[in-house]
């Protein structure tokens, strides 16, 4: 993987840059749509690459894991192969849906013994076996295995899950290292700043990290229900640290306004499962503020979804038709409204990739920050 900054913004950190991995191009700053399954939820891989314009998509390690297994996912010579996606992927190690199993999990130095959420069989992930498993998948981005610890969080904890977290990726790298693609094409290794919202943590993590020299650098542990201002104060401190010529990752980031106060910070890479979650629910997130499209106030509103895109979503349909469809609880309603949001998303990282090309980011997105959270 290669990663190319052609444009930097005068009033902010916020750059435009371009990786390069062996299943294409990705412009950054870029949202990944999340395919936990291998799948986004009501989304097809036309939509995808014709109507949302996703460049890149997430798959989790645990879930693909457990199903449809290693096996099949071998068999068929990767997730690229086996989903149809021909355009990168990003693979999580998983660490995230062990820390959300906490009352059927445990966490050792060896690594992490879990019971499976299907059917309550019983696995370990060690580092080095989380590093096979990705291998496995095929994605052109793996992420090392770390623990993400809750909030609020003791300090002590945090500092020993985080010596935790970098001890495992030493093995990671290792095991990393000591192996090759199964598919014939290179894949880029991850390690995961942590340390919770201890600013020495924070810190001391993002040196550890910047140090093992990898093509890029993820930020975790963050918007797992601390304020706003604090996810952003240790972004900043992190993104300050870490090598200014390598991708940075924010992950499970995050509201509108989120994503653009963390691309003035420095952040290049993001994902969330709050479009296509919100979206099931008749959130809708707009060019114009956020709609609740099952609100009765749509009811006879025949304008389109969103006039400010320009997509097939947003142009064929009405919001008293969506509105319809989401009261009616028809699955058509749950599709429509995720390809918008997501469509969307997609629609602002790169509208914040011009602004930034054009040296007016900032500016731009003080006036948009607003507006975007506004509820309509």
């Amino acid at each position: 993987m290669t990663f190319t900054i052609s444009d930097k913004d005068k009033n902010s950190k916020a750059r435009a840059g371009l990786m390069q991995t062996a299943h294409g191009a990705i412009r950054t700053p870029i949202f990944m749509p999340v395919g936990t399954a291998g799948s986004v939820k009501a989304v097809h891989q036309r939509e995808l690459h014709d109507d949302i314009k996703a460049q890149i998509i997430l798959g989790n390690t645990y879930h693909l894991y457990l199903r449809p297994g290693l096996e099949i996912l071998e068999k068929v010579g990767g997730l690229h192969k086996f989903n149809g996606w021909d355009k990168p992927i990003l693979t999580d190690s998983g660490g995230y849906q062990v820390y959300s199993l906490s009352g059927t999990r445990k966490i050792k130095e060896e690594g992490v013994t879990f019971k499976s959420h299907i059917d309550g069989s019983k696995h370990v992930f060690s580092p080095e076996y989380v590093m096979d498993i990705q291998r496995k998948i095929g994605a052109d981005i793996m992420m090392a295995f770390d623990e993400c610890t809750p909030y609020p969080c003791d300090y002590e904890y945090a500092r020993k899950s985080m010596d935790m977290t970098h001890r495992w990726l030493d093995r990671c790298i290792n095991r990393f290292d000591a192996t090759e693609g199964n598919y014939g094409y290179d894949q880029t290794l991850f390690p995961i700043v942590q340390g919770s919202t201890y600013k020495d943590l924070r810190k001391q993590s993002a040196e550890v990290i910047a140090s093992k020299e990898q093509q890029g650098n993820a930020i975790g542990g963050l918007s797992v229900g601390e304020p706003a201002e604090m996810m952003y104060e240790m972004t900043e401190l992190v993104c300050d640290i870490l090598p200014a010529d390598k991708p940075r990752y924010l992950m499970g980031v995050g509201t509108p306004a989120n994503i653009l106060e963390c691309i003035a910070l420095g952040v290049d890479m993001f994902d969330c499962v709050m479009p296509t979650r919100n979206a099931r629910n008749g959130m809708l997130f707009t060019t114009e503020g956020i709609i609740n499209i099952r609100n009765k106030k749509w009811e006879d509103d025949f304008s389109s979804i969103d006039p400010g895109l320009t997509g097939y979503v947003d142009t064929f349909y009405s919001k008293a038709y969506l509105r319809h469809l989401m009261i009616s609880k028809e699955i058509l309603g749950a599709q429509i409204a995720s390809i918008h949001n997501l469509a969307f998303y997609l629609w602002l990282v790169e509208s914040a990739r011009k602004e930034i090309i054009s040296g007016t980011f900032y500016e731009w997105k003080e006036k948009m920050v607003g507006k975007l959270m506004q509820r309509i």
